[in-house]
């Protein structure tokens, strides 16, 4: 794969839930600490670039484990609705991170400022995806526990592939990031910048400009890449626990992608090669930051993140030519 000439001034890197909370583990504070401080490390050559940065994050299975709670808790304690939780997990997420990463950087004697930027994210209350829930979140349950949830919590509980019943929720379309143009000044100032975790909070706007939350989930990646075209940003890195984006997975006949352009990718994804609980969400997102003027996005490994940079390894999605 050939290397790419100049790394990029300006950046938008989008890094999943597992960069703090991996599925597999129980979730304690010192896991949750270490994976942070791994996720650091592997950021470091990004941080100390001379760059504008700014970093996006995802919060499975954070919310779910809230919701869990909840659900354990209903008796005796008030529940949160959902924006709440999504306020929650971003906030905490983000300490984790804007910590772990300073402490690379001091470690590195860096002195560049990590600062955390809770973002609300706006959503059209017509939007069809509130008409028709769809996105699960949380934990399975069984049966009956999802109709004594349904019944107590007020949540809509969908079978899932024959695993169990899961809390499904809307997953409108992010149409404004709040107050983006702090999150542009700060970049500016040279502070690494943590911002939209989660998707961001869901927001609706009524009448002179007053917003209130919404139950609802965004996607990260689909908010990242609005993030990206409205800031002006041509290139986004996403990060995941893959080096590469693959065809045809798990069969004998599955290819990983090296340099693909914006028609096949769309070709590849219009075929159903990405499930839209994985790799679906960040082909999307690739998809639309191309189609709205962006130069290149690269879907590679967090522990390779300055060699999928430069065009040494991951999945570079680049416009088509001519």
């Amino acid at each position: 794969m050939a290397e790419v000439s100049a790394l990029p001034e300006r950046l938008l890197v989008a890094i999943g839930g597992n960069a703090t909370h991996p599925g597999h583990i129980r979730g304690t504070v010192a896991e949750q600490v270490e994976i942070a401080a791994a996720t650091g490390q592997a950021l470091l050559p990004l941080m100390q670039l001379d760059n504008e940065l700014i970093i996006t994050h995802g919060n499975g299975p954070v919310v779910g484990k809230m919701l869990m709670r909840q659900a354990l808790a209903r008796s005796r304690v008030a529940p949160m609705s959902l924006d709440i939780c999504v306020a929650h997990s971003q906030g905490g997420i983000a300490y984790l991170l804007m910590q772990a990463l300073e402490n690379a950087l001091r470690e590195a004697d860096n002195p560049r400022h990590v600062v955390c930027l809770l973002t609300q994210v706006e959503v059209d209350p017509d939007d069809p995806a509130f008409g028709s829930p769809s996105k699960p979140v949380g934990f399975f349950y069984s049966k009956d526990e999802a109709d004594a949830l349904a019944g107590e919590m007020d949540w809509l509980m969908k079978e899932d592939a024959g695993r169990g019943w899961r809390h499904v929720v809307p997953s409108p379309e992010p149409r404004h990031v709040v107050d983006i143009s702090l999150i542009q000044a700060l970049a500016r100032q040279g502070a690494v910048v943590i911002a939209g975790g989660g998707g961001g909070i869901p927001v609706i706007r009524g009448p002179k400009k007053v917003r209130h939350g919404i139950e609802a989930v965004i996607d990260k990646d689909l908010t990242s890449a609005l993030m990206a075209k409205v800031l002006g940003i041509e290139e986004m890195l996403i990060l995941t626990a893959v080096p590469r984006v693959s065809i045809y997975f798990g069969t004998p006949a599955e290819r990983a992608l090296g340099r693909v352009t914006l028609s096949e990718l769309k070709r590849h994804h219009a075929d159903g090669q990405f499930p839209p609980g994985s790799m679906g969400p960040k082909a999307e997102a690739a998809i639309r930051f191309l189609e709205s003027g962006g130069k290149r996005v690269v879907i590679g490994h967090l522990n390779e993140a300055l060699p999928a940079l430069r065009g040494e390894t991951g999945t570079q999605v680049v416009p088509d030519e001519g």
